[in-house]
């Protein structure tokens, strides 16, 4: 089992930068593919990004891509989002989540699934001031 717990929100004015951190517990980082998703007001929990596990693959949603990256480091058995040029409209929860399924096969599919991930942290605010 992994605990995650999300940091690095805040508020943020539009066009302006944030880095988020998830910490992840235990000795086993390294076998769980990561991702972040994020929650709007009166919306679902949606994809934003994930990273396979030795950091070699990624994929973004489209609303985020060029605008963030996702990475890791195993040493640290932490995950990151960076996020620049903020919109408004990237106002959320952030959540990093870790699915312990180790299979490779469709992964670049699975890994923008909600019900993929196994584990999930408490979430952290972002919010984007225009």
């Amino acid at each position: 089992q992994v605990q995650l717990v999300e940091s690095g929100g805040g508020l943020v004015q539009a066009g302006g930068s944030l880095r988020l951190s998830c910490a992840a517990s235990g000795r086993t980082f390294s076998s769980y593919s990561m991702g972040w998703f994020r929650q709007a007001p009166g919306k679902e929990r949606e994809f934003v990004a994930a990273i396979s596990w030795g950091g070699g693959s990624t994929y973004y949603a489209d609303s985020v891509k060029g605008r963030v990256t996702i990475s890791r480091d195993n040493a640290k058995n932490t995950v990151y989002l960076q996020m620049n040029s903020l919109k408004p409209e990237d106002t959320a929860v952030y959540y990093c989540a870790a699915a312990a399924s180790r299979d490779s096969r469709y992964w670049s599919v699975w890994s923008k699934i909600r019900g993929y991930y196994d584990y999930w942290g408490q979430g952290t605010q972002v919010t984007v001031s225009s």
